[in-house]
């Protein structure tokens, strides 16, 4: 069951070079990003094969990136902060390709100059299930229809925000359009939030396999 995150970064850049000593720091907490792709993509021994992840890099004087991180397909990546954030930081010296017009820059790692509209609305297209993660909101494990339709193969698509809460035009947007469930009722980090999602899905996944 293919699962895709999203994920807003408010003030990590879309343009320049990364301080990869700096990255909870100058660079916008691209730490915390960093760690979002880590736990999407990465299993023990392996990438999985189910899983993507769009970084929205919203920071700095250069309009907004998107960079997708697509696992079914890349290459090369390593598990660790400073390796995913010199990835980017090759990406972010590009100029970026028009928004919905994604260019791939290496196998599987793709971006351009799209904002979380353009996410929603090519999502809303492929009729993947929108869902925001919020510890305020019912429990995703509660949800009554989850299961019937993890086996019809529905995709998944949850959106996380930094260290920072939704903007109100964000939240507008995504009330519009999205679902909101909670993993916890604690607000967790993203990359917990991730790695419990996961983990929910692939319990629901391996039940309907019995």
């Amino acid at each position: 069951m293919q699962r895709r995150f999203a994920i807003i970064g408010h003030r990590a850049p879309s343009t320049g070079r990364l301080n990869l000593n700096d990255l909870a720091g100058s660079s916008g907490r691209m730490d915390v990003l960093c760690r979002a792709v880590n736990a999407a993509l990465f299993l023990s021994h392996g990438i999985r094969q189910d899983s993507d992840i769009t970084l929205h890099l919203q920071g700095g004087e250069g309009p907004p990136r998107r960079i997708w991180f697509e696992g079914s397909k890349i290459r090369g990546l390593h598990p660790d902060e400073r390796a995913i954030a010199g990835r980017i930081s090759n990406i972010l010296q590009l100029p970026p390709p028009v928004a919905g017009m994604m260019e791939e820059v290496t196998t599987g790692i793709w971006h351009d100059s799209g904002d979380l509209s353009t996410t929603l609305e090519e999502w809303g297209k492929e009729e993947v299930k929108l869902i925001v993660l919020d510890a305020k909101a019912n429990l995703l494990s509660s949800h009554p229809d989850l299961s019937q339709q993890f086996n019809q193969n529905i995709r998944f698509g949850f959106f996380l925000s930094d260290d920072l809460v939704f903007t109100p035009d964000e939240t507008n947007l995504l009330d519009e359009n999205a679902s909101r469930y909670s993993i916890s009722k604690k607000w967790l980090q993203g990359h917990m939030a991730i790695g419990i999602t996961h983990h929910i899905l692939d319990t629901i996944k391996e039940s309907s396999c019995e």
